[in-house]
């Protein structure tokens, strides 16, 4: 069997859509999915692994590869950094893995720059008051913060047609078939299966 190398996937969707469940139900069915580990300065919590949850690195580290130019994107968020190093997923994408990338639009658009050959999934949910029910943390907040909550998941999904597929998750086990096939059948295209199967079809056609 040819060595062909994975596809990098973007996956983004707003607070509340499933995202999380839909990528950790994905990756426990096909181990030839992985999901891309951020770098970020923030402190280790309880219970995280180093190169598990995070890559976690000081300041100056994280500094230095900036200037490297090895971050995909990057961000600040309450005085912390993340980011996606280029390096550590092409090594990954090398070894035959495909590769998810949660990321929301802002940084879709800046990996979709720099690996145009990304394929994106957006996750929608199923209405708004399926959202605002699922964004209503067991009734605890108040209207005001779910409102907010409301307003940021909207400005999120208005960049829904900015992707290659969009999956409605009104039921779940529908919407993991779905996000399935999307990998499968990329897999199918016909320059992955030339890189795959080059032995095989060499002895077919001769």
């Amino acid at each position: 069997m040819n060595h062909s190398s994975g596809t990098l996937y973007i996956v983004s969707a707003p607070s509340g859509a499933g995202k999380t469940s839909l990528v950790t139900a994905l990756t426990k069915a096909d181990p030839q999915i992985r999901v891309s580990v951020s770098h970020t300065t923030r402190a280790m919590r309880p219970g995280e692994q180093h190169g598990v949850n995070y890559h976690f690195v000081v300041h100056e580290e994280f500094k230095s590869l900036i200037q490297q130019g090895d971050f995909l994107e990057h961000a600040e968020v309450f005085g912390n950094f993340y980011g996606t190093s280029r390096s550590a997923m092409q090594q990954t994408l090398d070894q035959g893995y495909d590769l998810i990338l949660e990321i929301d639009w802002q940084g879709a658009q800046q990996v979709r720059e720099l690996m145009p050959e990304a394929l994106s999934v957006f996750i929608l949910p199923p209405s708004q008051q399926a959202l605002r029910e699922r964004l209503d943390n067991r009734g605890q907040d108040s209207d005001e913060i779910i409102a907010g909550r409301m307003k940021e998941a909207v400005s999120e999904m208005v960049h829904y047609d900015e992707y290659d597929y969009v999956i409605v998750n009104d039921d779940f086990g529908t919407a993991l078939e779905e996000l399935k096939a999307v990998f499968v059948a990329n897999r199918l295209l016909l320059k992955k299966q030339q890189q795959r199967h080059g032995a095989l079809l060499k002895e077919l056609l001769s």
